[in-house]
C-alpha cells in the first residue's frame, strides 16, 4: 500500500471503531474523519465542505421537510384510518401496518413514517392482546424495507446515486430505478413479517417510555362551518368516541350547558362538545369527526357565567324560531400587541406543553379567564386533566386546582415564562396534529408533484424537492419555524462530511485495494460470489454503525470490485444500497430499530430472532433480482 492508502485506511478503521464504540455521535465522528483527511492532504481544503452542497444532501434535507408537512397536516392520519382494518386478527393487522409503513417510507422519511404509526401499533397490540414489541418490530422492519423502493426512500439510496453521479461518464440513479429490486423484496418481506416474523419477536412488557401517564383530559371542541359532524346525531359521535377510548360529557349551545345530551339530539355548526380524552385520542377524533379545538374565541376578560340546564329544557331554536349560527358570541377583543399577534403566532409558532400545578402555585383557584392567558401570556388552555373528577364549568371558567395537569398551547418562550411565573412544572412537550383537510391535500399534492417532476427528469431531484419545500413554506403546509426543526441535522452533517472521505478512498486507490482483498481471498474472481460478499459485508457493517455511513464507506469498494471483475458497476452499487438499508440484527443499525427499543421493552439481543431470518431472506431474494434487473 502507498502512504496515502495507509492513511485513509487508518482513518476509515478509526472511524468504524468510533462508530462501534458509540461514545461520540456519528456526525462528530464523520467531521473528525473529514478534518483528518484534510490534515493529511487527502482532501483539498477548498473541497472539504463540498459535500454539504451535494445534491444527495440537499435532497435528504428537503424530503425531511416535505415529510413534516404530511405529518402535521393530518394527511397520514387520514390514510391510516382508510387503510388499516378495524377488527382484523394479528396476521392481517400486522400485514396492513407493515405494508402501510413500507408505502409511506418509499416517499417520506422512514423514521417519520414509523413515528406516525407507532401509537396506532401500540393500540393494535392492546386490542389483539399482544406485547407492544410484537407489533412494533414488524412495523419498524416494514418501514426499513419500504425505504429500498425509491431514490428518496432512505439516505443510502441517495448516497449511492450521488456517488454514481460523481463518476466520469455516469449520472445518478432515477427515482424508481431502485423499485425493480426493492418492491419485490418489500412485498415478500411484508408477507414473511405478517405470517411468521412477528411470532419470533420476544413478548416483553413495555419498558420505560419517554412520556408519562396522566388521566384523560377534559377539553372542548367546536363543530366548525362545513364540518361533516353538523347534522349528525349525538349517538353517531359517541360511537366514534368509543372507538378511540374517549367520551362526550356535555354539549354547549349558545352558552347554554346541556348535561348528558340525548343520543338523538342533532348537532349543529357552532356547538361545543365537552370531551374526555387523552392527547393521542384527540389527534384521531379531531380528524375523524372534522372538529376544531375551541381556543377561547372570546376575550379572556369577557364572558359571564353560563346557564346550566337539563337537556330537555333547552330548545333547539332561538326565541325567534331561527337557527343559531356558529358565531353568536361577541367578537374577541384586542388588548395590546400580544392579543393582536397572538392568533397568527399560535397558528405558526405554537407548541404544546403539559404542566402540573403545584400546591403553592398562585394560579390555584383562578380560571383561564381570570388569568387572561391569551392577552397577558399569548397562550391557550386547551385541556385539563383532573384525577377522578368531572366538572360542569366551561373550560375557560374552570377553577384550577393543585395537582391539575394543564395542556397549554403557545410559543415555547411564552410557555416557559408562564410555567416559571406561576409555579407550574413542565412535564412534557406533546405533539398534537390538528387535522386540516385543505393543508393535507396541499401537502400531498406538493409531495406528489415533486416526486413526479424528479421521476420524469424535468428537474434534478434536489431542485424538484427544494421547489416543493418553497411551495410548502409559501402555502404554510409546514410552519416556517418547523422548516429547520424538520431537518435531521446530524444526518445532514454526517452525509456532507463523509462524501469527501469516500472520494478520498477512491482517489487514493484504497477502495480498489480493499475490493481486491475481498475478491481474491473470498470470491476468488467469481462475479456472483463477489456480489454476495459485497452485500453481506455491507449488511454486517450497517448493523454495527449508521446506515448512511456504511453506504458512504462501501460505495467506492463496491465500485472498485465491479471494475476489477470487469462487470456492471450498477449491480454492485445496488447491492451496497440494499445491504446498507437492511439493518435488522441490532438496535443501533437503523434509527427505526432504536426508536422501538424502549416502547417495545427490547434488549440488545432481541433483534436477531426476527432479524436474522429477515436478513437471510433479503440475501436469497435480492441477489437473483439484482442479476436479473442489473445483469452482470
Amino acid at each position: 500500500m502507498s502512504y496515502d492508502q495507509t492513511i485513509i485506511m487508518a482513518i476509515i478503521a478509526a472511524s468504524i471503531g468510533m462508530f462501534l464504540w458509540g461514545r461520540w455521535r456519528h456526525d462528530m465522528v464523520a467531521v473528525g474523519a473529514l478534518v483528518a483527511c484534510v490534515f493529511f492532504g487527502l482532501v483539498a481544503p477548498q473541497d472539504a465542505f463540498a459535500g454539504f452542497g451535494h445534491p444527495a444532501v440537499v435532497t435528504v434535507a428537503c424530503v425531511l421537510v416535505l415529510s413534516r408537512g404530511l405529518q402535521i397536516s393530518g394527511a397520514v392520519d387520514v390514510l391510516t384510518r382508510t387503510v388499516l382494518p378495524a377488527n382484523a386478527g394479528p396476521t392481517l393487522s400486522i400485514a396492513a401496518l407493515a405494508a402501510l409503513a413500507a408505502v409511506l417510507s418509499g416517499f417520506m422519511n422512514n423514521v417519520g413514517a414509523l413515528a406516525l404509526l407507532m401509537p396506532v401499533a401500540i393500540q393494535v397490540a392492546g386490542r389483539l392482546g399482544l406485547a407492544p414489541g410484537q407489533v412494533l418490530m414488524p412495523l419498524a422492519f416494514g418501514s426499513i424495507l419500504g425505504g429500498t423502493t425509491t431514490l428518496i426512500g432512505t439516505p443510502p439510496n441517495l448516497i449511492i446515486s450521488g456517488f454514481r453521479a460523481n463518476q466520469p461518464g455516469m449520472t445518478g440513479f432515477g427515482m424508481f430505478d431502485f423499485t425493480m429490486v426493492g418492491l419485490p423484496l418489500t412485498l415478500v418481506g411484508v408477507v414473511f413479517i405478517a405470517l411468521i416474523g412477528w411470532r419470533l419477536v420476544p413478548a416483553h412488557k413495555q419498558a420505560g417510555t419517554s412520556g408519562f401517564e396522566t388521566s384523560a383530559y377534559i377539553t372542548e371542541v367546536r363543530v366548525p362551518e362545513g364540518s361533516a359532524t353538523a347534522g349528525k346525531q349525538v349517538r353517531e359521535v359517541m360511537d366514534v368516541l368509543e372507538d378511540v377510548d374517549a367520551q362526550m360529557l356535555d354539549l354547549v349551545r349558545n352558552d347554554i350547558y346541556m348535561r348528558a345530551p340525548r343520543p338523538g339530539k342533532i348537532l349543529r355548526v357552532g356547538d361545543i362538545l365537552v370531551l374526555e380524552a387523552d392527547v393521542g385520542a384527540l389527534n384521531e377524533l379531531l380528524s375523524r369527526l372534522d372538529l376544531r379545538l375551541e381556543e377561547d374565541k372570546r376575550a379572556d376578560a369577557a364572558g359571564a357565567d353560563v346557564q346550566i340546564q337539563e337537556d330537555a329544557a333547552v330548545p333547539d331554536l332561538d326565541p325567534k324560531g331561527e337557527e343559531v349560527g356558529a358565531d353568536s358570541g361577541p367578537a374577541e377583543k384586542s388588548d395590546g400587541p400580544a392579543a393582536k399577534s397572538g392568533k397568527s403566532a399560535q397558528r405558526e409558532e405554537a407548541a404544546l406543553m403539559e404542566m402540573a400545578v403545584l400546591p403553592e402555585s398562585r394560579i390555584v383557584g383562578s380560571s383561564a379567564s381570570d388569568l387572561a392567558l391569551r392577552t397577558r401570556f399569548s397562550i391557550n388552555l386547551l385541556a385539563v386533566a383532573r384525577q377522578g373528577t368531572c366538572t360542569m364549568a366551561r373550560l375557560r371558567f374552570l377553577k384550577i386546582r393543585a395537582g391539575d395537569v394543564l395542556l397549554m398551547q403557545g410559543s415555547s418562550e411564552a410557555l416557559s415564562e408562564f410555567a416559571s411565573n406561576s409555579a407550574c412544572v413542565p412535564l412534557a412537550q406533546r405533539e398534537l396534529r390538528i387535522p386540516d383537510k385543505r393543508k393535507a391535500l396541499m401537502a400531498t399534492g406538493i409531495m406528489v408533484v415533486s416526486v413526479a417532476v424528479a421521476a420524469l427528469g424535468l428537474l434534478p431531484a434536489a431542485v424538484s424537492f427544494a421547489a416543493g419545500v418553497l411551495a410548502s413554506m409559501a402555502l404554510r403546509t409546514v410552519p416556517l419555524r418547523s422548516v429547520y426543526e424538520a431537518v435531521d441535522w446530524p444526518v445532514v452533517v454526517l452525509l456532507g462530511a463523509l462524501l469527501p472521505v469516500a472520494g478520498a478512498m477512491q482517489s487514493t486507490g484504497a477502495a480498489n485495494f480493499m475490493a481486491s482483498l475481498l475478491l481474491e481471498n473470498v470470491a476468488q474472481g467469481n462475479a456472483l460470489v463477489g456480489l454476495a460478499v459485497i452485500m453481506i459485508t455491507t449488511m454486517i457493517l450497517t448493523d454495527l454503525m449508521n446506515n448512511a455511513a456504511t453506504a458512504a464507506v462501501m460505495a467506492p469498494i463496491g465500485l472498485g470490485a465491479a471494475v476489477q471483475l470487469g462487470v456492471n458497476p450498477d449491480t454492485f452499487l445496488m447491492a451496497v444500497a440494499i445491504g446498507s438499508s437492511c439493518a435488522f440484527l441490532t438496535p443501533i443499525g437503523h434509527q427505526n430499530n432504536t426508536l422501538i427499543l424502549g416502547p417495545g421493552g427490547f434488549r440488545f439481543g432481541d433483534y436477531w430472532r426476527m432479524g436474522l431470518p429477515t436478513d437471510l431472506l433479503v440475501i436469497l431474494l435480492s441477489l437473483p433480482l439484482l442479476v436479473w434487473f442489473w445483469p452482470l
